[in-house]
């Protein structure tokens, strides 16, 4: 079915949701990742036969050891943090043309005020924990600027998944597509906070338009119908089939078991316990209460052996197997084991320690191509946005060219490196300034500040000596 045929106006609401719901791909539910995501979740939380239990005297409850770890989290906010503790790097390709240039200048400051690096870094940690984002990108009436241009409309944008901020209420996404595999509508359903109740919303963008429902009383009703007109659909959508931690969550629920159970073990086991080997009855005082009190009398048969008995913990074997699993966790999902601990224990040389981030890099590598084609389309669809934005630069817009750049975490030593090249080209100079200051990455516009050191040099230069 045609998607102007499903978003006709004339269809029933209620049938319209249900065909707009209807996916073609099957994510992981986020139902079932919560219970592994979630610590509070996790089976030595809620298994129901492992409960705390009455006292045999009757007196309090008797507390069962729950010790839950994070590594699922901990795995979701390394990916993002390997794929964009570094900004992404946009190129722009602006042909030397002025009209290019700026449309350039403008596009980045969308991005600049729209706190890019943070939505990506949200975007990472929702799409590796729950499999699913979706970015929406829109217009607000209000007048601002972009690069120094006045305009009338300001862009924002808001990103939809089922891992979402909890003060929002749940979400979900809907994903339509055609036979050909293009989406041709973007679907989210959400919570909003009307009067101090929740009201369920239900919102569709489609390169044509964009349709809002509201549910009343499990009714939907639809509330807006606006038409678009930059041909694009100002969604973007991605979905991994796994979270981040793949099928280790199981490995990780062993290790909380093992160190629930070591914890009972320990409460009833650490005390010591007094033992007397004779065959003839043993008189013993009460025991002292405090240190005011007279010392226990004890008094045992000549042959009587006593003495402290010990428990022979194997705290060896416990040892190695929660090691083991650690270990092949962030082996097999090629994350460095950053922790302190580790990093102590393991004494590196700096060299070293970038050797570490190797396995680490490919990882990021993989994981890169699912996010550079959400970033081209999302520069695309910005790009549309800007052509009606301002339309005196509509051509710039077509033909500027962006290349996003995922750089992945890592040390660098910058000194060593420039050493090195100085070393391998006999000491003689092998960059520009131009190429020096790109490099660096500390301004935006390379030319004023080109001009602003030749200015300051042209000043030395003529200023008089005392």
């Amino acid at each position: 079915m045609d998607i102007k045929e499903i978003t006709n106006p004339q269809r029933p609401s209620q049938q319209v949701i249900t065909d707009l719901k209807r996916k073609t791909i099957a994510p992981p539910e986020w139902s079932k990742l919560r219970k592994e995501y979630e610590t509070r979740e996790h089976p030595v939380m809620t298994d129901p036969f492992y409960q705390d239990k009455p006292r045999k005297n009757g007196k309090g409850t008797e507390k069962m050891s729950r010790i839950t770890l994070d590594w699922m989290k901990l795995a979701v906010k390394r990916m993002a943090a390997l794929l964009f503790g570094i900004p992404v790097l946009r190129v722009y390709n602006d042909h030397g043309n002025e009209q290019e240039k700026l449309a350039a200048q403008i596009l980045e400051a969308v991005y600049a005020k729209n706190r890019i690096n943070a939505v990506n870094k949200k975007r990472a940690r929702y799409l590796y924990a729950s499999c699913e984002i979706a970015t929406i990108w829109y217009t607000q009436e209000q007048p601002t600027s972009y690069a120094g241009q006045p305009c009338d409309l300001k862009l924002r944008c808001r990103t939809f998944s089922p891992f979402s901020d909890k003060s929002k209420g749940s979400e979900n996404v809907y994903p339509l597509f055609d036979e050909y595999d293009d989406l041709i509508a973007l679907s989210m359903e959400y919570d909003r906070t009307e009067n101090g109740a929740a009201v369920r919303y239900f919102e569709t963008y489609t390169i044509d338009e964009h349709i809002r429902w509201r549910n009343t009383a499990g009714t939907p009703e639809e509330v807006l119908r606006e038409p678009f007109d930059i041909e694009k659909l100002p969604g973007l959508y991605a979905m991994r089939p796994e979270p981040i931690w793949e099928d280790r969550a199981g490995n990780v629920h062993e290790v909380e078991w093992n160190l629930s159970r070591n914890g009972n073990y320990i409460r009833k086991n650490s005390r010591p316990t007094w033992v007397v080997a004779t065959d003839e009855e043993v008189e013993v005082g009460q025991e002292a209460n405090n240190d005011t009190d007279g010392r226990n009398v004890l008094r045992y048969p000549a042959d009587a052996k006593y003495g402290y008995a010990t428990w022979p913990q194997a705290i060896d074997s416990l040892k190695f197997h929660i090691d083991e699993i650690k270990r092949d966790f962030f082996m097999s999902l090629q994350l460095p084991d950053m922790s302190m601990d580790n990093m102590k224990a393991t004494p590196m040389s700096g060299e070293a320690r970038k050797m570490v981030f190797i396995d680490a890099q490919m990882k990021a590598e993989d994981e890169s191509d699912i996010w550079l084609e959400l970033f081209d389309r999302e520069s695309n669809v910005l790009k549309a946005y800007l052509k009606k934005m301002y339309p005196e630069l509509a051509d710039a817009f077509d033909a500027l060219e962006v290349e996003h750049r995922i750089t992945p975490y890592q040390i660098n030593d910058d000194g060593e490196k420039l050493s090195n090249l100085s070393t391998a080209t006999g000491g003689k100079r092998f960059m520009s300034q131009r190429t020096a200051i790109k490099e660096a990455g500390y301004v935006d516009d390379i030319d004023a500040e080109m001009e602003a050191i030749q200015e300051e040099e042209a000043a030395d230069v003529t200023a008089p000596s005392f």
